[in-house]
C-alpha cells in the first residue's frame, strides 16, 4: 500500500488499546508483555495489514530478523513427509505477523550439518534456530550453546540443554492405537518404527512395546527411515513372516498408506485381513480407501508454538518447557476385528 496509507505502530497501538512502546515490545518478541496482550497486539497487526521495515529494524537493533530451520534428513524423505509442510505453515503463521524471515536448510547429519549451523552463526544470518528430530545424545545441543544461538527444541532432549522446548507425548498416541487394536481382538500386532537414533521414534517404539506387553500381545518391530518406500519394505517383511500380524501400527501416515498399497497388491483386504493405523492424521490418510485410522497431532500448532517460544528466547526470556496436548486417535475404516485370533501370544518384552 502507498506510504501515506500504510499502517504504523501507532495505528496498531490505537486499535489494540495499548501504548506504542508495548506494541514495539510485543512485535519484537521482547519480554515484559503478557501472553494475552501480546496475542491481541499480533492479531490487531495482522488485521490492519501492518508489516515491519526489516532493514530499519535490523540496523537499529543489530538483529537479522530471521530464524533458522535446519532439517537433517534426506530431501527424498522430507518431500514424502507431510509433517514438515504443516509445521512450516505454523511457523509462518507467526513469523509473517512479527516480520521474521524463515531460513530453511537441508543438511546431512554430521559435518555438513555442523558447518551449516556454524555458518548461520558466524554470518549472523539468523537470530535463533528450531531443532527438529531430536536425537539420542544430540550433539547439536552443545554445538548451538557453543556458537551462542538461541534455540527451541521439538521434544525434550535426553542430555542437559540450556534451551526452551516444545513437546507432546508421542507415546500417548501409540498407546491409544495399541489399546484400540487389542480391544478389537487383535493378538499379533506389528510396528513399523522410525529410526532408533531419533528420540521421538524411540519413544513411540518403547510405548508400543510397553502397551503391547500390558495387553498380552505378540509383536514384531521393523525399523525404517520414515520414508514411504521403507514403510513398504517393512510391511512386506512383516507379511512374509510365518505368522504375519493381523494389524500394523505405523510411525507415520506416509508409511501406513504405502503399507496399505502392499497389502492390496497381495490380495489382502484392509481391514478384514489386515488392520492399519498411522500417525499424524494427515489429509491424504482421510481420502484413501478405506480411510486411515491415525494418531491425530497438530503439526501446524506445533509450528506456531515453536515460533512463539523461539521469539521469546530471542527476546531474552528464560527457557521454558511447553507441553502441548496429548495426541488423540481418529478411528476410521482401516481398522476392524481380525478374521481369526492368533494362538497363545508371547509378551512384547519376551519377543524383543
Amino acid at each position: 500500500m502507498p506510504p501515506e496509507t500504510r499502517p504504523t505502530i501507532a495505528d496498531v497501538a490505537r486499535a489494540a488499546g495499548v501504548s506504542k512502546g508495548l506494541v514495539s515490545f510485543a512485535l519484537n518478541g521482547r519480554p515484559g508483555v503478557a501472553a494475552e496482550t501480546r496475542q491481541r497486539i499480533m492479531d490487531t497487526a495482522a488485521e490492519l495489514g501492518w508489516t515491519p521495515s526489516l532493514s530499519a529494524r535490523s540496523l537499529s537493533v543489530g538483529r537479522a530478523f530471521a530464524c533458522g530451520l535446519v532439517i537433517g534428513r534426506s530431501p527424498d524423505v522430507i518431500a514424502a513427509d507431510p509433517f514438515f509442510p504443516s509445521f512450516i505453515a505454523g511457523l509462518e503463521d507467526e513469523f509473517s505477523v512479527t516480520g521474521q524471515a524463515l531460513v530453511l536448510a537441508v543438511a546431512n547429519p554430521g559435518r555438513q550439518e555442523e558447518a551449516t549451523y556454524r555458518a548461520l552463526a558466524s554470518d549472523r544470518r539468523v537470530d535463533g534456530v528450531i531443532l527438529t528430530d531430536i536425537r539420542v545424545a544430540d550433539p547439536r545441543i552443545a554445538l548451538l550453546a557453543e556458537v551462542g544461538i538461541p534455540a527451541v527444541t521439538l521434544g525434550v532432549p535426553d542430555v542437559a540443554s540450556p534451551f526452551a522446548s516444545v513437546s507432546t507425548d508421542d507415546g500417548a498416541g501409540i498407546r491409544l492405537a495399541v489399546e484400540h487394536l487389542a480391544g478389537l481382538g487383535h493378538r499379533r500386532v506389528g510396528h513399523v518404527a522410525g529410526p532408533s537414533g531419533m528420540l521421538h521414534a524411540q519413544r513411540r517404539r518403547d510405548a508400543f512395546l510397553d502397551a503391547a506387553d500390558a495387553a498380552g500381545l505378540d509383536v514384531a518391530v521393523v525399523e525404517t527411515d520414515f520414508s514411504a518406500a521403507d514403510g513398504a519394505r517393512a510391511t512386506a517383511s512383516l507379511l512374509d513372516e510365518a505368522t504375519p500380524p493381523t494389524a500394523i501400527i505405523y510411525a507415520n501416515d506416509s508409511m501406513a498408506v504405502a503399507g496399505m498399497g502392499i497389502a492390496h497388491q497381495r490380495g489382502l483386504s484392509v481391514p478384514d485381513d489386515l488392520s492399519i493405523t498411522g500417525f499424524d492424521d494427515t489429509e491424504i490418510g482421510r481420502w484413501v480407501h478405506p480411510a486411515l485410522t491415525s494418531v491425530a497431532t497438530d503439526a501446524r500448532g506445533w509450528g506456531v508454538a515453536a515460533a512463539r517460544t523461539l521469539l521469546a528466547a530471542i527476546g531474552g526470556d528464560a527457557p521454558t518447557h511447553l507441553d502441548l496436548p496429548d495426541p488423540t486417535l481418529a478411528v476410521r475404516g482401516s481398522t476392524a476385528p481380525p478374521r481369526a485370533r492368533d494362538a497363545r501370544p508371547t509378551t512384547a518384552r519376551e519377543h524383543e
